[in-house]
Formats: C-alpha cells, structure tokens, sequence
C-alpha cells in the first residue's frame, strides 16, 4: 500500500511538473526582430604635396569628382536612418587654403556641400562631424548621392615653402551610418 502511495504520488508530481514547465513554442519571434547595425567606411583620403599646390595660385590644385554609390541600392537607401559624416584635414604647408566638398546626385547637381578655410602652417588638425538623418541635414541627401566633388584652392604665393618635412595637406572623410535590417 505504501509502495502504490509512492507510486500514485510520484507519477501525480512527473504529471503536474511536466504540464507546468511546457510552454507551445513561438517561432514568429524572428518577425519582431529589429536589427540596426551601424556601418561605418572612409569615403575619401586626398593628399597633395607642396610642391604640387606650388605649380597654381588663385586657382583649384584640387578638382576631383569620386564615384560614391554607396547607397544605391534600393534596400540599403530606403533602410537608411541615420549617421555622421566626419572630416579631418591637415595641412602642414605654408600656404592658407580653401577647401569645398560637395555631394552630387546623378545629373552633377549639388545636394550638399561643406567648406573648409585653412591658414598656413602650423595649425592645428581640423576636425568636423556632420549629422544626417535625426536632428541633422536631410538623410535624402545621402540617399541621392552618388558622387563627392573636392576641390581645393591656394590662397597664397606659388613660391614659399613650409620648414616642416614634408609638407602637404591631407583631406580625410568616413561615415558612420545606422541601416534598419528589418
């Protein structure tokens, strides 16, 4: 009697334990999945030497257009939220320089542009972020992009030399942007 006691109540607690501890699984979790991975690239490195920027006055000694098709995808533009644009540029030459980058859509016109005035050697490395998207400029600016012109422009002689070894002005650009996977 105490055995079928033992037995009764055993399989009594398996039963309840095991009703209690299962659950029907839900597989659509998967659809209520968000997924915004931030994906940051450089866009452009430029450098020019001295010596270069010594053969134009008053003209650009930089005037390059680059391919920028980054987002030309239709998954990647219409997932787009958000992101920073950063630029650093140094210049190490004894000349005071202008500098203007502007994005291009597909017919050449200009949906953004930044401009950088630069005195000669020694300055200080300039830096600047540039929002897009949320509390920034337009995100269809980077949307529609798919060119980046550079241009850059001596402000001085054609003649003087910095004293520091090597002398040249360097422009760095990468960007940083958050895309919405789901």
């Amino acid at each position: 009697m105490h055995k079928a006691k033992n037995y009764l109540l055993g399989l009594a607690i398996a039963l309840i334990g095991s009703i209690s501890c299962s659950e029907s699984q839900d597989f659509d979790q998967i659809d209520a999945l968000e997924v915004t991975p931030t994906v940051e690239a450089s866009m452009i490195y430029v450098e020019a030497p001295e010596r270069i920027i010594n053969q134009l006055t008053g003209v650009n000694f930089i005037q390059q257009t680059f391919n920028f098709d980054a987002f030309a995808e239709d998954f990647v533009s219409e997932n787009l939220l958000d992101g920073v644009v950063s630029y650093e540029l140094e210049n190490t030459t004894s000349k005071p320089l202008e500098v203007l980058i502007e994005f291009l859509d597909d017919a050449d016109n200009v949906l953004d542009s930044e401009f950088f005035t630069m005195p000669a050697a020694p300055t200080a490395l300039l830096r600047r972020d540039v929002a897009y998207g949320m509390g920034g400029r337009n995100i269809d600016i980077i949307r529609n992009t798919s060119g980046i012109r550079v241009s850059a422009e001596n402000l001085g002689d054609n003649s003087s030399t910095s004293s520091l070894p090597n002398p040249m002005v360097i422009l760095r650009s990468s960007a940083a942007f958050r895309i919405r996977l789901q």
